[in-house]
């Protein structure tokens, strides 16, 4: 009768699946998976028998299959992943807690239920110490307590794993959020003063540091002061590490000297070189503030125009420019242009998040002009309290249609104090 009942059981070997069992709540004694599967590794025949009979009476619709050593355990195991282990700890190849540790070395994502002997009460303590869900007393089990032993064993390893995975998403992003901080641009000012910087950030993924936003700002050593801003189209993943990587390229040209339109079109080498597909370019405004010169040299590829802040004026600017990088890869022309800053004035480069936000039903956005017009309703603050509330005005008016949901980012410039008066204007 026993072999029968075993040749059933290697049937039903084939059967081993990794999915999930769902049960419901505590003692409710009936299961949400058609048809749970049950290992049971037992070497002792009669007391196997025992074990069906007990899922028969107390456990129906559990599947069993039966395994006579961790040897052969450990093949069932590599066919798939039954619902929950019945492990006895005296098998011929294995025994006492070693036993349980060969079953994890075989896979940690099963409950396993120890089943000793009247005598090892002790190590079945043991083996729950070790990593069982639970252990049961061959000849002291009842139908009933049998079948909820392995239905709060298979509920307890299911939360075990919950938590885990949620414990482990929790450390990836802690690590991911370290990692693009680390990325965030620190403008590298060297030497005297020449330039105040006011920066600002903020990505359009949610419980992100980084978008496919960047800047960067670099005073060199005989204070030329080199800036950076541009906008990878998209605001994903990829293009955050599409403009980490435009923006460290750029910070290696500027400081080996490479500048003008040949740092364009190096720019647009690693632009092809990093992206994923024919689609993604770039627009980019570099500027070079030549030290006691009122002038910034610009170079404008694909990117929207920049603001001139003078006392109570707010003026856009948009100079000649060529085509954005990787629009028409090794065939674009960037002419470089000679900008006048007047004393005083100050230098506000954006990325086209702070005005695509809508602001009204439809496609109503806020526009270019639209920004233009609250920058000029707010001229005259310092340059951080300007800065911020333009960008605080503008996610006001966005905040009732979706907010800004592109990446935004901005810099603004302005010579510092003293060198405002002691540079010749031209």
């Amino acid at each position: 009768m026993l072999s029968g009942r075993k040749e059933g059981m290697g049937r039903a070997a084939a059967d081993l699946s990794g999915s999930e069992t769902t049960l419901d709540p505590i003692g409710a004694g009936v299961w949400h998976k058609p048809e749970p599967l049950v290992l049971l590794v037992e070497d002792d025949a009669a007391d196997a028998l025992l074990v069906e009979e007990l899922i028969a009476d107390g456990a129906p619709g559990v599947r069993l299959v039966w395994a006579n050593s961790i040897a052969q355990a450990g093949e069932r195991l590599a066919e798939g992943l039954p619902d929950c282990v019945l492990l006895d700890l005296n098998l011929p190849d294995a025994h006492g807690l070693d036993a349980l540790a060969s079953i994890h070395d075989y896979t940690d994502q099963v409950p396993v239920v120890v089943l000793t002997g009247l005598d090892q009460e002790q190590t079945g303590l043991a083996a729950v110490a070790a990593g069982a869900q639970d252990y049961l007393v061959k000849g002291r089990v009842e139908p009933e307590l049998f079948g909820r032993a392995i239905r709060y064993a298979i509920q307890r390893k299911q939360t075990e794993l919950a938590a885990a995975a949620l414990r482990l998403s929790q450390l990836r992003a802690e690590e991911n959020a370290r990692l693009e901080r680390g990325l965030l641009p620190k403008p590298l000012l060297r030497g005297e003063r020449v330039i105040d910087v006011v920066a600002r950030y903020r990505p359009g993924r949610v419980k992100a540091l980084l978008g496919g936003d960047f800047y960067d700002v670099v005073q060199l050593a005989d204070g030329t002061v080199h800036a950076l801003i541009g906008d990878i189209a998209g605001h994903g993943p990829d293009e955050a590490a599409i403009g980490v990587a435009l923006r460290l390229a750029w910070r290696t040209l500027v400081l080996s000297g490479i500048t003008g339109p040949r740092q364009l079109g190096l720019l647009e080498e690693v632009l092809l070189a990093e992206r994923t597909g024919r689609r993604t370019f770039a627009t980019v405004t570099t500027l070079v503030l030549d030290p006691g010169v009122r002038a910034a040299r610009v170079l404008r590829a694909g990117h929207h125009g920049m603001f001139l802040c003078r006392g109570g004026e707010v003026d856009m600017i948009e100079v000649p420019g060529g085509p954005a990088l990787g629009f028409l890869p090794g065939q674009a022309n960037w002419p470089e242009q000679e900008l006048l800053v007047p004393v005083g004035a100050g230098l506000m480069l954006f990325t086209d998040g702070l005005f695509e936000g809508h602001i009204g039903p439809g496609s109503e956005r806020l526009g270019e002009d639209g920004l233009l017009n609250l920058a000029r309703g707010l001229s005259g603050p310092a340059p951080a309290d300007f800065v911020d509330a333009l960008i605080e005005q503008a996610e006001a008016l966005a905040a009732g249609h979706g907010g800004l949901a592109d990446d935004v980012a901005v810099l603004y410039l302005k010579w510092s104090t003293e060198q405002g008066t002691g540079s010749g204007g031209r």
